[in-house]
């Protein structure tokens, strides 16, 4: 990345192949859950992540951060980190801080969240394997 001139390629270039990976992995998501939640706690923090991998990308992210910098990070790249990785992901992806007061431990806490949830929606059932959970027949 370019952080010598603006964290926001760094942030792009570390969102867009681990979402673009994560899209091909999935492939045409048959036999996946599809949908995925999970809370996550880090000491005072607790976070929310909801994902729906319908290949119909979109993001909300309300993780409040009254911190300029986190680290050499831009406070305000973390929401747009998150959603370069929905859009390349293909996924619907709603992150809520609950609580928290450190800025640090609201973020861990957020991408903990993000992880469990998307191990969830991504689990696959043997079982179901011919399916693709939609009603459509078809999550592209």
């Amino acid at each position: 990345g370019d952080l010598h001139i603006v964290d926001n390629q760094t942030a792009e270039d570390c969102a867009f192949p681990l979402g673009e990976a994560i899209d091909k992995a999935l492939g045409e998501r048959r036999g996946i859950a599809r949908y995925g939640s999970a809370h996550a706690p880090l000491d005072e923090a607790l976070s929310l992540a909801v994902v729906d991998i319908s290949s119909r990308p979109f993001a909300v992210i309300d993780i409040p951060i009254s911190r300029e910098k986190i680290g050499d990070l831009s406070s305000e790249m973390v929401p747009h980190l998150l959603h370069s990785f929905a859009m390349a992901a293909r996924i619907t992806l709603h992150i809520q801080l609950i609580k928290g007061d450190n800025a640090h431990h609201k973020v861990e806490a957020s991408f903990k969240a993000l992880a469990l949830a998307i191990r969830q929606a991504i689990r696959r059932d043997q079982a179901m394997m011919h399916i693709i959970p939609s009603t459509k027949e078809a999550l592209h």
